[in-house]
């Protein structure tokens, strides 16, 4: 299974591809790191897990319905992520 800093880095990469003003869907994270279904999709729980570490030390938004929620906060649904503009 892939690490926490794998998961970490592609987030990285594929926002900062994207750039502040869109954002990516944790799924485009996955489906990066396995072709596989089934691997892919248990993949999703690391990698919300991942935005969120990331989100706390600023260097991405965890967005709800396009707006930015509190990473410390029980984040719930569908999300998408994009590079912090700070």
């Amino acid at each position: 299974m892939t690490n926490a800093e794998a998961l970490e880095a592609e987030i990285l990469r594929q926002t900062s591809e994207r750039g502040a003003e869109k954002s990516i869907c944790p799924s485009e994270v996955a489906r990066a790191l396995s072709d596989d279904e089934a691997t892919w999709r248990r993949l999703m729980g690391p990698i919300r897990a991942a935005a969120i570490r990331l989100a706390l030390a600023g260097q991405v938004e965890v967005l709800r319905k396009g707006k930015p929620v509190d990473p410390t906060a029980e984040i719930r649904g569908v999300i998408r992520l994009r590079k912090s503009a700070t």
